[in-house]
């Protein structure tokens, strides 16, 4: 009971500086490290499966997952101004609630950094594997497969790991400016598959709109409607809350925190709409559903085969994105927690020159890299959207809390009906969850359970692992 009363103060003033960050970022790096994070590989494959589920509503599919993210995002930009620490939900789940639900946040997020970035790292080596292929270099199967998918290790996705966490080791600034530059390529890919597919839009395509009904129902034993594809499709939007976990390092947290996060949410919604909307309109959704290439497919049955190549190769590019910012997530959160005590001290220390946790970022790289390396991680892919979920329906508790506890608080960002923002994204994130597959779920909650012992054990080794601390901010 003690553990879980135990709430931290999240003021940088009193940490040694070997444990503190150095605030590099405007909300211009921001931007780019949101959507470098969130357009990735939903967008250039989840159209597919989304249209698979949803038919033409898919369309409808990106607008409710993204209308959820969008009142996640607006309960961030609050909370994050309110606490600009680095740890994102966990740090704001220990201020506001306490030490065991923050554990579990934590613990939860694990699924979406760690699994997402391998996931990621998994599909970036297939393309990878394609591309050497093209230009004569053939790899042997037992180096582009993992242990567990018939192989001996994936050897790409295992380098592209290590490559991206050299580049965060050199520092925060210099990692994000690499980011917008590729940021800039991908989306600049994606607007030119919206100017190739718009104009052979047909308004036949559309017709029926929602062959599969609104709420998800099993079809085959697979969930099908509107509200599973949205499920799926959520994968495809999160990411913004990595910003959260830059905001000690952010120069100016309380005006480029809001900007950084709601700035990124805005920009990609138009974007996966635009594409959604392309793509449904150009071709039969029949046409391209369940495709593991699915903008590149539609440009080919279009008859742009160079567009297409285009596109392929800015999904090489994009995806490396996505890991900087979900390994730059995952070892902020693993920094604070060992800041904590939750994880072991000595891996909290940053750079002397760099200000960079460099030595958490390399465990975090191997543990990602394993993962990568050995596990056929797209059969649990699905599982990533479990753990973001959790977080935002956190996040959004906390805002509700903080205005209960604490409304006259000095708020530099104020969330816009947030009575009614926070508990529409609970209770959004709640419904996704529940539209997930039944097997996604079950594992959620027997990781969770696993969770609990080892904080349990932990917390019996290291009875004194946290001072208790009452203030909130």
């Amino acid at each position: 009971m003690n553990g879980l009363m135990r709430r931290k103060s999240v003021s940088l003033e009193a940490l040694h500086p070997d444990h503190r960050l150095k605030p590099s970022l405007s909300w211009w790096h921001l931007i780019p490290l949101g959507v470098g994070a969130i357009v990735g590989t939903g967008i250039y494959t989840l159209t597919g499966v989304g249209a698979n589920l949803a038919g033409p509503a898919v369309i409808l599919s990106f607008l409710i997952a993204g209308a959820v993210c969008a009142c996640a995002a607006l309960a961030y930009a609050e909370v994050a101004t309110l606490m600009p620490a680095s740890g994102g939900a966990y740090t704001y789940t220990y201020a506001v609630v306490g030490e065991v639900v923050a554990w579990v946040v934590g613990w939860s997020l694990l699924l979406e950094y760690s699994v997402g970035t391998s996931a990621v790292a998994v599909g970036w080596a297939g393309y990878a594997t394609g591309f050497l292929s093209a230009i004569g270099v053939h790899l042997p199967q037992a180096l582009t497969a993992g242990l567990l998918a018939g192989g001996l290790v994936n050897l790409p996705a295992v380098l592209i790991v290590f490559v991206i966490a050299f580049l965060l080791m050199l520092g925060t600034r210099e990692s994000a400016t690499v980011n917008a530059v590729l940021v800039v390529i991908k989306v600049a890919a994606l607007a030119l598959f919206i100017a190739v597919a718009a104009p052979r839009m047909d308004a036949a395509n559309f017709h029926p709109f929602m062959p599969y009904g609104l709420a998800a129902h099993p079809i085959d034993g697979v969930k099908h409607g509107v509200m599973a594809a949205a499920a799926i499709i959520f994968f495809a939007f999160y990411g913004f809350d990595t910003l959260s976990t830059a905001a000690e390092e952010t120069k100016n947290p309380g005006r480029d925190l809001p900007i950084g996060i709601i700035g990124s949410m805005l920009v990609c919604t138009a974007i996966y709409i635009a594409v959604a909307a392309s793509a449904v309109g150009a071709v039969s959704f029949k046409a391209f559903a369940g495709s593991p290439e699915p903008l590149a497919l539609i440009l080919r049955q279009l008859g742009h085969g160079q567009a297409a190549i285009v596109i392929g190769a800015a999904a090489v590019i994009a995806l490396p994105t996505v890991i900087l910012a979900f390994l730059y997530g995952q070892s902020r959160i693993f920094f604070v927690m060992a800041r904590d005590g939750l994880l072991p001290q000595g891996l909290s220390k940053v750079h002397a020159r760099t200000k960079v946790p460099v030595r958490m970022t390399i465990v975090t790289a191997i543990c990602v890299a394993a993962l990568a390396g050995l596990a056929p991680l797209d059969q649990i892919a699905s599982l990533a959207n479990t753990g973001t979920l959790t977080a935002f329906v956190a996040v959004s508790a906390c805002l509700l809390i903080l205005r209960r506890r604490e409304p006259d608080l000095p708020r530099i960002y104020r969330t816009p009906l947030a009575w009614v923002v926070a508990p529409g994204a609970i209770l959004g994130c709640l419904y996704l969850f529940w539209s997930l597959p039944t097997k996604t779920r079950v594992f959620f909650l027997i990781w969770n359970l696993l969770g609990l012992v080892v904080y349990a054990l932990w917390r019996w080794r290291k009875p004194q692992v946290a001072e208790p601390e009452t203030a909130a901010t």
